[in-house]
């Protein structure tokens, strides 16, 4: 019989809201965590052993890797060369270096898609602005920067020629702009021996402006067919890239029913908050399960979820404080996640909503009311 034992130190690179709930989920495994942050009021500061300093930087990441006996990330925007060096020297890190490389660059990850096989939509890679204007027939299209784009930034929406004077001037691709009737994502993991475990199918809403998500419904309200078909392309992924760790597959669902992926994250991700009260297993405690190699945790609905992302409010910059707060935690099946960000800005991530019942038009009716309600401010 193996035993499980708490002899090592698990490091994270990140210490946002990602890493504080991984943290919370691991403090019921007992688990000693490390973090490492550019801002020193990380929301991990006080939960971890902590260091201040830049992620992308060789040095500071070899460092920190050396007290570390696993590594894993809550953000892609790391150095490789530095886990690269690390896994050489023994050290586990998960996800792999050389995943975290693919998904960092959206021209590397659309060129896998293309040759696996993967649905995805029609794209061309471009160097530059100059590039980009260069294929006005493409349009309409969606300009995406190849590196360093994050919760909607380096993405524009280009429908005419007149707004290809906006194009980024810098590597990056074209994406055909798709009709679609909803946006899907699938959250799975995978553990060292190989096993695979999806989460039910979420329907996610984005900000209209922002380009991130404002909130989302789980399960997704599709058919089992659509359903099966993006847990299976989620699955393939995966595989393909033979990754260890949770990886949510963000997709579109077309007019015409197809599947067609967006883009990949190789950590927890925001289609996933809700799994901590809606489901058996929550995202977090699944990746721990598979960088830990453990038996994977059931994905099981518990009681269908909605998610709502409390966002800085536009205009108010300063300490924060939360307008409607009172009222929203005195409905039952609403469950308010701050993220410990003394301070917030205009549509800064500052903490979640779960919204859970059996039935579908309540979570919806409490959906707006927690939309309408809590306010983040600063006086």
């Amino acid at each position: 019989m193996k035993t499980f034992q708490q002899n090592f130190k698990l490091g994270i690179l990140g210490g946002g809201q990602l890493g504080r709930m991984l943290i919370q989920s691991g403090i019921d495994f007992n688990i000693p965590f490390a973090v490492l942050d550019p801002d020193a009021n990380a929301p991990c500061s006080r939960l971890a052993d902590f260091t201040h300093g830049k992620l992308t930087d060789y040095d500071t990441v070899m460092k920190f890797g050396q007290g570390c006996d696993i590594i894993t990330i809550e953000i892609e925007n790391v150095n490789v060369a530095a886990l690269k060096d690390l896994a050489r020297q023994g050290k586990k890190v998960y996800p792999q270096p050389e995943v975290i490389e693919l998904i960092q660059d959206k021209r590397v990850q659309k060129t896998f898609y293309k040759e696996n096989a993967i649905p995805t939509a029609e794209f061309i890679l471009t160097e530059n602005a100059d590039d980009v204007r260069k294929h006005a027939a493409f349009l309409p299209a969606v300009n995406k920067l190849g590196r360093e784009g994050y919760d909607g930034r380096g993405v524009k929406i280009l429908r005419t020629k007149d707004d290809l004077t906006g194009a980024f001037d810098a590597p990056g691709l074209l994406e055909k702009l798709i009709d679609f009737e909803k946006e899907i994502a699938v959250i799975v993991g995978r553990n060292e021996a190989g096993e695979i475990k999806a989460f039910p199918v979420v329907e996610m809403v984005f900000h209209p402006v922002q380009n991130l998500v404002e909130y989302l419904f789980s399960p997704a309200e599709v058919t089992s067919e659509v359903a099966t078909r993006a847990e299976d392309i989620a699955r393939t992924i995966i595989s393909k890239l033979d990754m260890v760790g949770l990886l949510a597959v963000e997709m579109f669902v077309t007019k015409t029913g197809d599947v067609l992926v967006n883009e990949i994250a190789p950590r927890p991700h925001n289609s996933g908050h809700q799994t901590i009260e809606g489901n058996i297993t929550s995202q977090y405690e699944q990746h721990l399960r598979a960088i830990l190699n453990l038996p994977l945790g059931d994905t099981d609905t518990v009681q269908p979820a909605a998610m709502v992302n409390l966002l800085g409010e536009p205009g108010y910059e300063g300490p924060a404080c939360y307008q409607g707060f009172q009222e929203v935690v005195s409905r039952a099946g609403i469950h308010v996640h701050l993220y410990g960000k003394e301070i917030t800005k205009p549509f800064r991530k500052m903490g979640h909503v779960t919204i859970v019942g059996d039935d579908v038009a309540t979570l919806r009716q409490n959906t707006e009311f927690v939309k309408q309600t809590l306010k983040v401010i600063s006086l």
